[in-house]
């Protein structure tokens, strides 16, 4: 756990030192390589929410009875634009959970995070959880969508 919160960290000071450059696109592709394992990829949208996918390069294993044998199979390199229709996919979960009347981006806010007397500041909702879960299982290497 104290590994993927430094790994993440150190992806959003990747994502500062890239903000500097006037022309940031997007798709920042490629924030780091791990070792020969783990791989980090960001999305930066317009309104400045930072998104960051893991890959982890040995692939997963299958069940039994999985028909999509190649979901197995190590990813052996990503172009940039594989990943885009996982980060379109959770950009569009996080627009829907900002549209749901009972969530309350205002207690992501500094502020707010530091009088919460050691709480996380995660977001909890379980659809929303449910819907990453679901993209980080169907998302594969080739996908066009999810």
């Amino acid at each position: 756990m104290l590994e993927m919160s430094f790994l993440l960290n150190a992806c959003l000071d990747i994502f500062e030192i890239r903000q500097n450059n006037k022309t940031i696109e997007q798709d920042l592709g490629l924030l780091q390589a791990i070792d020969e394992r783990l791989a980090t990829y960001g999305w930066l949208t317009n309104t400045g929410i930072k998104f960051i996918v893991v890959v982890d390069m040995a692939g997963r294993p299958s069940a039994p009875d999985d028909d999509d044998r190649k979901r197995a199979a190590p990813v052996l390199g990503l172009r940039d634009s594989d990943l885009k229709p996982a980060f379109r996919a959770l950009q569009t979960a996080y627009v829907r959970l900002l549209q749901n009347p009972f969530y309350s981006p205002d207690d992501q806010t500094p502020m707010a995070l530091a009088n919460t007397e050691g709480r996380s500041a995660e977001i909890t909702s379980s659809k929303f959880l449910k819907e990453v879960q679901r993209i980080g299982r169907t998302w594969s290497p080739g996908v066009a969508a999810l």
